[in-house]
């Protein structure tokens, strides 16, 4: 991980996300799990991090401690927790608010996310 340039393959997702947002001002990227859970964007976040010296996550987890369980071991744990996270909390059950109803005066609970109406 002593090579710090920014992969091909990084790269060209970072030109297509930033082509896609200047082309469509409106857009909004509600997907992006799939992309930053790539190995690649992992192991080269991984790098830049490690660079950095980051501190500690919320898990209270260091780089030494990472390194010890395994660096490629603990990234796959992390895709793996990633995913379930997309499929275990659809986008209607993570909350909801009042919204009133078209011309009736009456206020209705409707689901947050994407695709609720």
């Amino acid at each position: 991980m002593g090579n710090l340039s920014t992969p091909k393959s990084v790269q060209k997702l970072q030109k297509a996300l930033h082509a896609k947002a200047k082309a469509e001002a409106g857009y909004r990227f509600y997907a992006l799990y799939d992309k930053i859970s790539r190995e690649d964007i992992l192991v080269h976040a991984y790098a830049q991090c490690r660079s950095n010296k980051g501190a500690p996550g919320m898990d209270g987890q260091d780089f030494a401690d990472i390194e010890a369980y395994g660096v490629q071991r603990w990234l796959g744990d992390w895709r793996l927790r990633s995913g379930r996270r997309l499929i275990d909390r659809l986008p209607s059950e993570e909350c909801s608010y009042r919204k009133p109803t078209a011309n009736s005066g009456r206020w209705a609970s409707r689901p947050c996310g994407i695709g609720s109406a």
